[in-house]
């Protein structure tokens, strides 16, 4: 009995191999973007706002996606989902080092798109709450924190490989590098449920333990049809919409930098400090969410993402300063990845998580889809990014409104007896 308490939970392995494969897809290939901008056009001769489209190509194609990534996760082997999706996601990224026109992005952007839905958007929230009862906010966190971890050391590896080997070969080199990395990751550690491996979730023995057996065996929360006609979805909505336009912004920190004069190893290695503050932020907000709720964590990334803002919109050319503001937003905007899916567990419980939650990350996919060329064509047409930092910082002032109003919404919706 005493050694069968002292083993390690599966569920801590299943963690283990989401966090790689998140973490190596998302600080390697998906925040690793905006590193590429200025380099990619001053040699092909594409305007910013123009290359930067593809952002939002890729977001109409995550929107559109996103409905039947849910279904198809259900209905085939995850491993299998994930091997295809991680195939898709670096493979086309790899591609981009082969491209001479602008058109390029635009095609390879789609199935690079679709694989990033299933890797960094869609399996580890639904596998985090599948096999973990207990420390779900504590998951969720180093989930997000391995993004973090991974981007400190690529991010400025890839801003070194760009500034000595060039673009083409940082694209290519990085792509095939996640991918021989993942798939053998994924084959070993990634199981879709407990009951696969013979197994409870974790903390399912504690809960059995002050509840019935038939309280445990039903989820609770609101339906997925009443959820969607909420107040508190259309306030979270928001919420995912702002918070992702304004994390968005790190696809432009790089181009930012190299605005105001800082060349371009300097912009990786600011980026590096963002994916630590990335780092620290999703373990912190995951602990806070467990101690003081999701919705007073939310809050507070959102006053605190205003000091950044004040910072490079005042001193952007203090070295020091620009590198603190970034690790600070990085920290804030870590809250993309665990508040998400912990407000909507908050707000509307686990009855019909997943079809909610699939639902509400739309709002991500309008956001970048939106916000990502607009900033590049802000920044294409005023030559300055200030403007661009103003709006963030009223996005984020909106964000403490909405995230009031969708737990006052979360009332309303247990005094009409929805939440059960």
């Amino acid at each position: 009995m005493s050694k069968q308490k002292k083993k390690i939970h599966y569920a801590w392995w299943v963690l283990l191999g989401i966090a790689l494969m998140v973490g190596l897809a998302r600080g390697g290939i998906m925040t690793s973007g905006g590193l590429f901008l200025s380099p990619v056009t001053e040699e092909l001769g594409i305007g910013m706002g123009s290359l930067s489209l593809y952002f939002s190509i890729s977001a109409i194609v995550t929107m559109i996606f996103l409905p039947f990534a849910g279904k198809l996760m259900a209905k085939f082997n995850i491993r299998v989902i994930l091997i295809v999706g991680v195939i898709l996601q670096t493979g086309s990224f790899a591609m981009f080092g082969l491209m001479n026109s602008v058109w390029g992005w635009y095609l390879f952007c789609i199935p690079m798109a679709m694989g990033s839905v299933f890797v960094c958007q869609m399996a580890g929230p639904i596998l985090i709450n599948n096999w973990f009862k207990k420390h779900n906010g504590l998951a969720m966190g180093i989930m997000v924190a391995s993004g973090g971890l991974f981007g400190a050391i690529l991010q400025p590896m890839a801003g070194n490989l760009i500034s000595s080997a060039g673009w083409r070969y940082t694209y290519i080199f990085l792509g095939l590098l996640v991918m021989i990395i993942v798939i053998p990751i994924v084959i070993l550690t990634i199981r879709m449920s407990p009951q696969q491996k013979g197994l409870q979730a974790l903390g399912s023995e504690e809960v059995t333990s002050n509840t019935s057996a038939t309280e445990t065996a039903v989820a609770k929360g609101v339906k997925a049809s009443v959820a969607i006609k909420s107040s508190s979805f259309f306030a979270l909505l928001i919420f995912f919409f702002c918070i992702t336009a304004i994390s968005s912004f790190g696809q432009y920190v790089a181009p930012f930098a190299m605005n105001i004069g800082y060349d371009v190893s300097f912009a990786g290695s600011a980026m590096g400090g963002w994916q630590i503050g990335t780092l620290v932020g999703a373990l912190a907000f995951g602990v806070l969410s467990d101690k003081i709720g999701a919705k007073n964590t939310a809050i507070f990334a959102m006053i605190l993402g205003l000091v950044p803002v004040i910072i490079l919109i005042t001193v952007p050319n203090n070295k020091v300063m620009f590198t603190v503001a970034i690790c600070i937003y990085g920290f804030v905007i870590a809250s993309v990845g665990t508040l998400g899916p912990l407000l909507t567990t908050a707000l509307f419980g686990n009855k019909e998580y997943a079809q909610i939650y699939s639902t509400a990350v739309m709002g991500l996919a309008v956001a970048a889809m939106v916000a990502l060329p607009i900033y590049g064509f802000i920044a294409q047409s005023t030559g300055s990014y200030t403007a661009i930092l103003y709006a963030i910082a009223v996005m984020m002032l909106i964000n403490i409104v909405s995230v009031t109003y969708a737990f006052i919404g979360k009332k309303k919706l247990e005094k009409a007896g929805h939440w059960n």
